[in-house]
């Protein structure tokens, strides 16, 4: 599947996001599935559970 620049750049948008912040609720991040999607098969994002929800976060070591 070829990754169109719009969502490359969008992606880095919100992990520069993410890297401010350390993590974002889910629910809270108005970001498309598709670039969080995107993240997370790049692996430089992860879902997780905090007992209370879900939030996104920044996997320590990427850069």
């Amino acid at each position: 599947m070829a990754v169109d620049s719009y969502v490359e750049r969008t992606a880095a948008r919100l992990l520069r996001l993410l890297r401010r912040n350390g993590s974002i609720p889910l629910h809270r991040i108005q970001y498309s599935k598709t670039i969080i999607q995107y993240l997370l098969d790049k692996k430089l994002a992860q879902i997780d559970n905090t007992g209370c929800g879900f939030s996104l976060s920044v996997i320590e070591g990427k850069k």
